[in-house]
């Protein structure tokens, strides 16, 4: 499945109204997430493919358009004096332990080296997310709920 079959399977989606379609071919799946208003999608690849095609891949680059929501700007000179916590894995991002419980940490908590800062789950698994550093939260950049992806910057500490 070529780019352009994609793109134009998103744009079917987005049109027809319905919430959701996953498409398996081959080596291929995908999962297209509408909105209710159908105003916005939300778009999750995961491809497998043999080590031949990727290497015909890398050979010949091609640019994706990323999809709804996934858009980061660079980040702003103010922030360079912060260490950014990525996430280490793709999955759901949780504050919270539980629904009934507090949030593990708010902007302003101070935090030490190894306290849980959130959970992320995959495949039915829920990883805590431990700190690496010690410092202050200085901002919070995914909401609780959220789809994130491998590296995507989740939180800003002030090391001070």
């Amino acid at each position: 499945m070529d780019l352009k079959e994609i793109q134009n399977l998103i744009k079917f989606v987005a049109n027809s109204g319905v919430a959701e379609v996953k498409l398996e071919t081959g080596d291929v799946k995908i999962t297209i997430k509408t909105t209710v208003e159908g105003s916005a999608s939300e778009v999750t690849y995961v491809q497998q493919m043999p080590a031949q095609n990727m290497l015909q891949q890398a050979a010949a680059p091609q640019q994706i358009a990323p999809a709804a929501g996934t858009t980061m700007s660079a980040p702003a000179d103010d922030n360079s004096k912060y260490i950014t916590v990525k996430s280490p894995i793709i999955g759901t991002l949780y504050r919270k332990p539980s629904p009934d419980k507090p949030v593990f940490v708010e902007v302003g908590s101070t935090i030490s080296k190894g306290d849980v800062l959130c959970v992320i789950e995959a495949m039915k698994l829920f990883n805590e997310i431990e700190s690496e550093v010690s410092g202050k939260i200085v901002k919070i950049l995914v909401d609780d709920m959220s789809p994130v992806e491998f590296d995507q910057p989740l939180f800003l500490v002030d090391p001070s």
